[in-house]
């Protein structure tokens, strides 16, 4: 759901800008709770995860496709704050590298896609985990499913209160949240085996699950008894090394983007397909770094699909990865 540039007025564009900025303001300071020097690179990671899968376009419909957005998913990994971060990072990249959202559109991509999607998918996982007694996969589902047809909604109310074409509201209300829920439901599906393969190998970096694990025994050599919570700190051995995980991550987040994007679908996605039916496609403008080399993901230049997403996962994960340094607390957070 990338906007592109000439979808909305001047004054809707800065204003959308203005909410994006505070938005990613206030995280960079609550993302402070959230990162220390071992979940630093896990932002770095999770950015750059997100942006390979959204190579990704499945088929949803008859000649339409759908992607991830992955707020949800990033809330749940790293924390809402820190997932807004990622979010934005993956958005920016994507937009002055790739063309793939208009300049002018960034604040309504950041505002859309970053935020209403984590903060629409972390307030349904804690509702969900909250009524499900810690059912982290099944929350991970509906949070995800959930929060894609909400940013489709909102986009809507934004094009219909700034867009510089009139529409039928409730027309394009009806259209976009219909082939936005059938993306919901590819989406929930990645997010919930993704969720669950790092809880499977690595619980203590699933930011949603803390404090939702059942009580782990621990004998001492006495043979005494006491019980503690899975996630709380435990010795870095019961943990395990981080960097294994990390190259692990990287390596398969690396053949996502150089190898499986070749056959992603090539049909318009869930926004695309309802601007060309409602009229509307006609309004997006020609993006101003649209002649690079990496435009469309190498289609400009000349560069294969695979070769560009590498360069992005790069990317990504290097300014992802700085942030989150940049924004983590001073005291070590231990997990």
């Amino acid at each position: 759901m990338h906007v592109p540039d000439g979808f909305f007025n001047a004054a809707t564009s800065v204003s959308a800008g203005a909410v994006a900025a505070a938005g990613v303001a206030v995280c960079l300071r609550g993302a402070r709770r959230e990162l220390d020097d071992r979940t630093a690179p896990m932002a770095g990671l999770v950015a750059a995860f997100i942006f390979a899968v959204q190579m990704l376009n499945f088929p949803v419909a008859a000649g339409t496709s759908g992607h991830l957005m992955g707020g949800a998913l990033a809330a749940i990994l790293v924390g809402p704050y820190t997932g807004v971060l990622c979010m934005a990072v993956v958005l920016l990249v994507q937009g002055v590298f790739f063309a793939d959202g208009g300049l002018t559109a960034l604040g309504v991509n950041i505002t859309i896609m970053g935020i209403v999607t984590v903060v629409v998918g972390w307030g349904v996982f804690r509702l969900v985990t909250t009524v499900t007694r810690g059912k982290v996969t099944v929350a991970a589902f509906l949070a995800a499913l959930i929060s894609v047809p909400a940013a489709a909604l909102v986009f809507t109310l934004l094009f219909w209160i700034g867009g510089t074409a009139p529409i039928e509201v409730g027309t394009v209300a009806a259209a976009m949240g219909g082939v936005h829920l059938l993306i919901g439901v590819g989406e929930g599906l990645i997010t919930a085996v993704t969720v669950g393969a790092v809880l499977a190998v690595r619980p203590d970096l699933v930011y949603g699950a803390r404090g939702l694990t059942k009580p782990l025994v621990l004998r001492d050599a006495e043979g005494a008894t006491t019980t503690a919570d899975q996630d709380e700190p435990r010795p870095a051995s019961a943990r395990g090394p981080l960097r294994p995980f990390l190259l692990g991550g990287t390596g398969l987040t690396l053949v996502l983007a150089g190898a499986v994007s070749f056959v992603a679908s090539g049909d318009p996605d869930g926004l695309e397909a309802v601007g060309q039916n409602e009229g509307f496609i006609d309004q997006a403008s020609d993006h101003a770094l649209g002649g690079w080399a990496l435009a469309d993901y190498g289609e400009v230049g000349g560069i294969p699909v695979g070769v560009a997403g590498i360069i992005g996962v790069g990317l990504v994960l290097v300014i992802a990865g700085a942030v989150a340094y940049a924004a983590r607390g001073r005291d070590k957070i231990k997990v």
